[in-house]
């Protein structure tokens, strides 16, 4: 079989909307699949589409979670305006944060550490290359949001520091 016939032979088993075909003959094995897994994907689409079946088994747990959307609500708010005083340090680059120089050396800042402008906070590792994150203002280091050797995205948030 030659490769021509293949390519006729895949677009007849498309056009004839069967999921499989297996062709074994003496010296070729051929197995053909189509999309099949495009007509699972709409069936999982479908689901949330019938969301009368789900709430009737769980008629309770939206009693039981009633109670707790507030509770979560009101924690949010809190949470938020005690963020909103502090200044977040970005990442200004993607790459891997480090907190330390080198992994037998301390940390560069620890939670409750005062800095002042140009102190290093960490290193972002960017193909390669060790950039230095210099803090852009003076303060106290209230939360550390990313761990030690984890990858960070763009203007990712990194540290919470309080300008007071």
């Amino acid at each position: 079989m030659d490769l021509k016939e293949i390519q006729n032979l895949i677009k007849f088993v498309a056009k004839s909307g069967a999921s499989e075909v297996k062709l074994e003959m003496d010296d070729v094995k051929i197995t053909i699949k189509t999309g099949s897994e495009d007509k699972e994907t709409t069936i999982v689409q479908q689901i949330p589409m019938g969301a009368a079946i789900p709430q009737q088994p769980v008629a309770p747990a939206p009693v039981a979670s009633t109670p707790a959307t507030p509770a979560a609500a009101e924690a949010t708010p809190a949470a938020a305006s005690d963020d909103s005083k502090y200044i977040t340090v970005k990442s200004p680059i993607i790459g891997t944060l480090y907190r330390k120089p080198s992994p037998d050396k301390p940390t560069f800042v620890e939670v409750g550490d005062s800095i002042k402008e140009g102190d290093v906070l960490c290193i972002i590792e960017a193909m390669k290359l060790f950039n230095e994150i210099e803090s852009e203002v003076s303060g106290k280091i209230v939360k550390v949001l990313v761990d030690d050797s984890s990858p960070v995205e763009f203007d990712q948030p990194l540290f919470l520091v309080d300008p007071s």
